[in-house]
C-alpha cells in the first residue's frame, strides 16, 4: 500500500480533503501547486505558476487551473471543482474520485458510470513545464473529453479580475494554441499529445474564492479567464499528454518525456523519502548554473540565514555533498561581496542580518564532520578565518564586539534576529544589545576557526582566537545565566529579558559551548518543562508574559503571535541535537517518538513536507507556509544523528 493513499470517504469530503495540499516544482523557483481536489484554496495555488524575471521577482500564476469533462452519449460529467462566494461549490468533480495516490507522482482515479479515467501530474525538471497523463481505463462506450483552461496571468500576490485589457487573442500551434492576455507576460502553451479541437469561446467565470486567504483576513476572490475548450476522443487503454509551458515542444515526444520525467522521480514511500523529496524542492538553479536554496514555499525567497541553517540538513544528511558545496560556493560569493561593500549581484536576501557570518561559520562546521578536515579546510579554512577578522575588526554595520569579548547588536528599531515580525513598522519582539543566540554563536564560531587556524599552522592565530574565545566564554555566563538555571533572552544595559524562549538552546546543543555540564543540564530542563511540544520549541513560554500561541486571524493578529508562543520545528531539531549530546543513546527512544509528531504532518497541510510553523497548544495546527527549508533540514539532520548515536 501506498504511503500516501487516500480513499474515497476522505476525497469526497471536503472538510477533511481540501486542507490537504500537493506541491510539486522544478529548480527554477517555478511551481505547480493545488489541493489534492484541485480545488485552489490559495492565491499562490495554480497548475503553472513561474517566475517572469522580467516584471518583477515574483511568481506569476499563468494557468490556474485544467478543469477536464467526460462526455458519454451527450451527457457531460465535470471533475472540476471550485469555490464560489457564499460557500457555493462547483461543479463538484470531487464526488467522482475514487482514490488518490502519490507515490511518484499524484494519481487520481475517477469513476463516472462505466468510465474510470487516471489523472498523473507532474512538473518537468529544469523547465517551465507542467504534464499531465489521461488514461482511460475503462469505458464501455465511445467517449469524449473537454479541457477548459482557467487563466489567470498575474502575480500571487495580487488577483485578477473581469477587464477590457486582457487580449483574447490565440494562435494555433503543434496540438494546441498559445495565448497571452498581457503584455509583459511569456506566451502560455497549451498543447496535447494527440490531434484535438479547440473550440473558442472566451468567457469570465467570476467570483471564485479562496478560503485561506479569507482566514488570513486578506482579500479573496477573483475572476478568471477561460479562452474556450479543447475537445479529443479517447479510447479504451488509451493514454493523452497535456503539456503546459512558456515555451513550445514537439508533441509528439510528450509520451516518452512524460516517462522519462516518471522514471526520475524517487518514490515517496516513508517518512525519509518524503523529506528528502521535499528537499530537493528548495533548490535552485539560475541561468548562470548559480545554486540557491529557496526558504519555503509558496511565497519565500532565497534568504541568507535560511540557507546556512537549512544547508547542511537539506544536503549533508542526506549524501548530497556536492550540492552543499554548490550552494556554499554562491552564497560564499555574496556574502564576501557584502563583506566587501560590493553591489549585490545574486538572489540572497537579508545578508546584512548580524547573525549570518556566524551562521555560515556554523554550516561549515556540519560540512567538516561529513566530509573531513581537510576537505573542508581546502574549501572552507580561508573563509572561515576572513569572516572572523571581518567581524573581529568592527567592519559589521551591526555587530561590534566588546571590551567583555561578546557581540552587541542594535534590534530595537529593526528586526535584525530570526524573530523578525513587525506591527507598525516596529519590532514586536525588539531583541537588542546582547542576544543570546548571537553570542552562543559567537563562542562557537571563535572555537572553531581557532581549530582551523591551528591546522592551517597559524598558531599565533589561534592563540588569539582561544583567548577570545575564554573571554567571550567567561562573560556569556556572567551575562546570560540566571539564579533560575535558564539564560536570559538578551541583555541591554540595565534592561534584561526574562522571557524564557528557545535561544537559550543553541547554547547547549552547538559543538562548542561556554556551559557546563550542569547548566547545560538546567537550561535544557527548563526548555523540556516550558518549551517543548510536538512539533518543536515555543518561541515563548506559556509562563512568560504575552503568550499568544494561536497563529490565526488577520495579517496584525497574526504578526503579533509569530514569535509569541508558536512553536518551531527547526529550533525543536537543535533541542533534539542537545539532548543527544548530553544524555547520550538514553534519550534514543525519547526522540524517536518525538519524531513521530513530525511524521503525522506527512499526511496533512502539505503533503509529504512540514509547515513553517505550527500553534503553541494542542491540537498543534500547521500554519504559515505550506514547506519550510529550515524545519525539513533539521528534521533530517535529526533522522542523521539518531543513526549516528544507534551505531
Amino acid at each position: 500500500m501506498s504511503y500516501l493513499r487516500f480513499e474515497k470517504a476522505l476525497m469526497t469530503n471536503l472538510q477533511e480533503s481540501l486542507p490537504k495540499e500537493l506541491l510539486r516544482t522544478n529548480r527554477s523557483g517555478a511551481y505547480s501547486c493545488s489541493t489534492i481536489v484541485d480545488c485552489n484554496i490559495r492565491k499562490y495555488h495554480g497548475l503553472l505558476v513561474v517566475p517572469v524575471p522580467e516584471l518583477d521577482d515574483e511568481n506569476h500564476v499563468l494557468l490556474s487551473s485544467f478543469d477536464v469533462t467526460v462526455i458519454q452519449h451527450g451527457a457531460e460529467f465535470n471533475l472540476g471543482l471550485h469555490k464560489y462566494q457564499g460557500n457555493n461549490y462547483s461543479p463538484n468533480g470531487h464526488k467522482y474520485i475514487r482514490e488518490f495516490d502519490c507515490d511518484k507522482v499524484p494519481t487520481t482515479l475517477y469513476r463516472v458510470g462505466g468510465v474510470v479515467l487516471k489523472k498523473e501530474i507532474l512538473f518537468q525538471h529544469y523547465e517551465d513545464r507542467l504534464l499531465i497523463r489521461y488514461t482511460l481505463v475503462d469505458a464501455h462506450s465511445a467517449t469524449t473529453l473537454r479541457f477548459r483552461p482557467f487563466l489567470a496571468f498575474r502575480s500571487v500576490r495580487q488577483f485578477t479580475h473581469e477587464n477590457s485589457t486582457a487580449s483574447r487573442e490565440y494562435q494555433a500551434v503543434d496540438n494546441g494554441i498559445k495565448t497571452c492576455m498581457y503584455a509583459g507576460y511569456p506566451d502560455l502553451y497549451m498543447q496535447f499529445s494527440k490531434k484535438n479541437e479547440f473550440i473558442f469561446q472566451p468567457d469570465w467565470y467570476r467570483g471564485v474564492e479562496y478560503p485561506k486567504e479569507q482566514e488570513r483576513g486578506y482579500a479573496s476572490n477573483e475572476d478568471l479567464y477561460v479562452p474556450g475548450y479543447f475537445e479529443l476522443k479517447i479510447k479504451k487503454g488509451e493514454s493523452v499528454v497535456f503539456a503546459a509551458s512558456t515555451s513550445e515542444i514537439k508533441t509528439s515526444g510528450l509520451k516518452k518525456l512524460f516517462d522519462e520525467e516518471v522514471s526520475q522521480r524517487n518514490p515517496r514511500d516513508t517518512f525519509f523519502h518524503c523529506l528528502v523529496n521535499a528537499a530537493h524542492q528548495f533548490h535552485i538553479r539560475t541561468k548562470k548554473d548559480e545554486r540557491y536554496l529557496l526558504a519555503g514555499y509558496p511565497w519565500f525567497k532565497c534568504r541568507a540565514r535560511d540557507t546556512f541553517i537549512a544547508l547542511p540538513g537539506l544536503t549533508l544528511s542526506i549524501e548530497e555533498q556536492d550540492y552543499f558545496e554548490l550552494v556554499m560556493q554562491t552564497a560564499e560569493k555574496e556574502l564576501r561581496q557584502f563583506m566587501e561593500g560590493k553591489p549585490k549581484t545574486g538572489k540572497i536576501y537579508e545578508m546584512e542580518q548580524p547573525d549570518v557570518p556566524m551562521w555560515c561559520i556554523w554550516a561549515i562546521q556540519q560540512y567538516a564532520k561529513e566530509a573531513g578536515k581537510e576537505r573542508c579546510l581546502k574549501l572552507y579554512g580561508k573563509l572561515v578565518l576572513d569572516i572572523i577578522d571581518y567581524l573581529k575588526a568592527g567592519k559589521h554595520p551591526n555587530l561590534t564586539v566588546e571590551e567583555n569579548g561578546l557581540v552587541r547588536t542594535e534590534g530595537r528599531d529593526k528586526a535584525v534576529t530570526w524573530m523578525n515580525s513587525t506591527a507598525n513598522g516596529r519590532p514586536v519582539v525588539p531583541r537588542t544589545g546582547f542576544i543570546v543566540e548571537f553570542n552562543a554563536l559567537w563562542y562557537n564560531a571563535l572555537k572553531f576557526a581557532a581549530n582551523v587556524a591551528a591546522e592551517l599552522n597559524k598558531s599565533k592565530v589561534a592563540e588569539d582566537l582561544e583567548k577570545r574565545a575564554e573571554l567571550a566564554g567567561a562573560s556569556f555566563v556572567d551575562t546570560f545565566l540566571n539564579e533560575y538555571g535558564y539564560l536570559y533572552d538578551y541583555v541591554d544595559g540595565n534592561m534584561i529579558d526574562w522571557s524564557v524562549r528557545p535561544n537559550m538552546i543553541f547554547a547547549v546543543a552547538f559543538d562548542y559551548s561556554p556551559l557546563n555540564q550542569q547548566q547545560k543540564k538546567s537550561v535544557l530542563d527548563i526548555c523540556t518543562r516550558e518549551l517543548l511540544t510536538p512539533k518543536g520549541l515555543r518561541s515563548l513560554s506559556p509562563k512568560s508574559g504575552g503568550y499568544n500561541p494561536m497563529y490565526v486571524g488577520p495579517q496584525t493578529q497574526r504578526d503579533y503571535a509569530y514569535h509569541q508562543g508558536t512553536a518551531w520545528p527547526w529550533v525543536g531539531g537543535f533541542y533534539m541535537e542537545a539532548c543527544l549530546k548530553l544524555y547520550k543513546r538514553s534519550r534514543l527512544s525519547f526522540i524517536e517518538r518525538h519524531l513521530v509528531g513530525y511524521e503525522d504532518e506527512m499526511n496533512y497541510h502539505c503533503l509529504g513536507t512540514i509547515s513553517e510553523l505550527f500553534d503553541g497548544n494542542p491540537p498543534f495546527h500547521g500554519r504559515g507556509g505550506m514547506s519550510f527549508a529550515m524545519n525539513v533540514g533539521e528534521v533530517l539532520r535529526t533522522l542523521e544523528l539518531l543513526e549516528k548515536y544507534k551505531y
